[in-house]
């Protein structure tokens, strides 16, 4: 009688468990979106505690967007591998281990006393959420079955993957100005303790999938990426033509050339090339490169320049981008509303105008500019905009990606994400620093040393804009013209959910 009562005894506690997990997909959701967030606005949460990490670590004014870009750089980079790793070893395995990483680093960069220390701790947790992002996507695939319960999640991961970025300037502003700039990293500890507790409690582990790691293709993808960034970030101090910046866009080209081929040769490639066979969902891809290159320029420098010229203190600078915030998540949550009636690509396009319009408004920025109407109407038209275009956009990337593909369609998703906005703030940050020694070249008369410096930057801000600006234009284009589906309205939702490739 006791043989017999133990399997049935393991058998009804691994039903239990089961029925638990498919009992409580909201809590499944939470799980998933929580992470979504910390790993979101880690990328950002810093920006209000800049000024204050400068002063405390003694970074120069270009070497402090490293603090950003060593974080996007390692997450965007590896996101590859890691969508792999979870396809390979189980997701909510990888989820969790990847957690775990980032919560560790975050804890030690609190306690940074060196530039290096924090750079350091900056990267590691980055790591962290390259294991973990694509497991995250990937476990509300599986949670969700394809068609409107899934859409109507992905348009809550979406609003929290558009809007976390600007949650990070309020809650950085918050802790810095309360406690520490310290506590933006400290913060993760108990949320990121938190997930991997419940983790296991709500979320199923996947199957998995035989396989090998594609490291060849995971090192020449970052490095090739990590020495581009450099590259510009050197050539805004050095200029062009110095030894250096030339040799590393020579060596990020060689490297990123090698990556192709890798990729070509590969017989596991981190990423298959047949997820871009789709035209869509290619041009799809390309948007989710080129919007957060816009989006994190626009933070980088608008944190520093309503402290720095309108005299913010961190909380209210974070709290100066709360509209931004809730226009990004109420156009978000309304998407699934308008998509059936408007069809994706009017609701892209729509999206992408009106985020150039609020860049083409930014570039008017100078010395005088107050917060109304000079920086919020334009933060609310990229808010509604932004709002409008990324849940789109998720759902035309992850719409028909075969199961063994998930890991891989959502890393390189959220690789798009982190790498474009790594890539586009060092663009902007080059031209920023080359426009401010041209500009400190021909100072203004008869003003005090502070508005020549509160006009050097807002004339180095203004071009770098400019350069937004165009990077806006790119993505309306896409919208435009490359994204191609037949039909109006609601007559557009079959071919924006195809059944496969």
């Amino acid at each position: 009688m006791a043989l017999r009562a133990l399997p049935f005894g393991t058998l009804d506690a691994t039903s239990r468990r089961a029925a638990r997990r498919a009992a409580h997909p909201t809590i499944a959701l939470a799980i998933i979106v929580t992470c979504q967030l910390m790993l979101i606005l880690d990328a950002t949460i810093v920006n209000i505690a800049l000024p204050n990490i400068q002063r405390s670590l003694h970074f120069s004014a270009t070497g402090l967007s490293w603090v950003v870009s060593a974080y996007s750089l390692a997450f965007g980079g590896l996101l590859l591998l890691g969508g792999r790793a979870g396809d390979i070893l189980g997701r909510r395995r990888n989820f969790m281990v990847g957690i775990g990483v980032f919560t560790v680093a975050s804890l030690l960069g609190g306690f940074a006393t060196t530039s290096g220390w924090l750079l350091a701790t900056r990267a590691a947790q980055g790591v962290g959420a390259a294991i973990a992002a694509p497991s995250a996507l990937s476990l509300l695939m599986t949670t969700f079955e394809e068609g409107p319960a899934r859409t109507r999640a992905l348009s809550i991961f979406s609003a929290v993957s558009a809007g976390g970025a600007s949650i990070g300037l309020i809650l950085g502003g918050m802790l810095t100005d309360w406690a520490s700039w310290r506590w933006v990293l400290f913060v993760n500890v108990p949320i990121g303790l938190a997930i991997i507790v419940l983790a296991p409690m709500f979320l199923d582990e996947t199957e998995r999938n035989p396989g090998r790691f594609d490291l060849l293709g995971a090192l020449t993808s970052t490095l090739g990426v990590a020495t581009l960034v450099y590259g510009f970030i050197r050539a805004s101090t050095e200029g062009w033509g110095e030894r250096i910046t030339v040799s590393s866009f020579v060596a990020a080209a060689a490297l990123l050339i090698l990556f192709v081929i890798v990729e070509l040769r590969a017989p596991q490639p981190i990423v298959p090339l047949r997820l871009l066979a789709n035209r869509n969902r290619a041009s799809a891809y390309l948007n989710m490169f080129i919007l957060p290159a816009t989006m994190f320029g626009m933070f980088f420098f608008l944190t520093q320049f309503v402290q720095d010229v309108l005299g913010f203190s961190p909380v209210k600078a974070g709290l100066a981008f709360l509209p931004l915030s809730g226009a990004i998540f109420t156009f978000s949550r309304l998407v699934p509303r308008l998509l059936p009636r408007f069809g994706p690509k009017r609701l892209m396009v729509t999206g992408a105008a009106l985020i150039t319009l609020g860049m083409l408004w930014l570039t008017q920025i100078s010395a005088g500019t107050t917060y109304f109407p000079g920086l919020l109407g334009p933060m609310l038209l990229f808010g509604i905009g932004g709002g409008l275009s990324f849940t789109p956009l998720s759902v035309m990337i992850l719409s028909g990606v075969q199961r063994q593909d998930a890991g891989a369609a959502s890393g390189l998703l959220q690789a798009m994400q982190q790498v474009g906005a790594a890539l586009g703030v060092s663009i902007l940050v080059t031209r920023f620093g080359i426009v401010s020694r041209e500009t400190a070249k021909h100072p203004l008369t008869n003003v005090t040393p502070q508005a020549q410096a509160h006009h050097i930057m807002a004339e180095a801000m203004s071009s770098a804009f400019t350069l937004s600006a165009i990077f806006a234009i790119c993505v309306l284009l896409v919208a435009l013209f490359a994204i191609k589906i037949s039909g109006t309205g609601a007559q557009q939702q079959p071919a924006f959910v195809p059944a496969g490739d």
